[in-house]
């Protein structure tokens, strides 16, 4: 068997508004509690695990998306008001960036942690 990342905790104040916040950007629905954790399933089979803490520590989460999925997410970002990046970091507020021939965005959750959609990854 190859190996594969299968989960990973997001630590968050809140593990239901959290989770609820990107599922919106990301158009997915939010799994069933179980446990400690709230899911959200991406499309490769990795499970991002939602889980109270307080106070969380930010992380920085991509997201490899196709155009059309980009200009969806992207569309939801900017109709919330939310404050994006071309850079990590917070450079370049409101504008995209265009590495790899794609596009890209940063952007933060309720808990501050970095999240990006790409179009292209190295």
């Amino acid at each position: 068997m190859s190996i594969q990342l299968n989960h990973t905790i997001v630590r968050a104040r809140d593990k239901y508004a959290s989770a609820r916040f990107l599922a919106t950007i990301l158009d997915l629905p939010v799994g069933e509690e179980f446990g400690p954790f709230v899911p959200l399933h991406l499309a490769n089979g990795v499970t991002l695990d939602y889980m109270t803490v307080d106070p969380p520590q930010p992380q920085h989460y991509a997201f490899l998306v196709d155009d059309d999925e980009f200009d969806a997410a992207f569309a939801r970002i900017r109709d919330q008001g939310l404050t994006y990046y071309a850079e990590p970091g917070g450079g370049r507020p409101g504008h995209i960036n265009h590495r790899w021939g794609g596009r890209g965005i940063y952007f933060d959750d309720p808990d501050h942690h970095a999240m990006e959609l790409l179009t292209r990854a190295p």
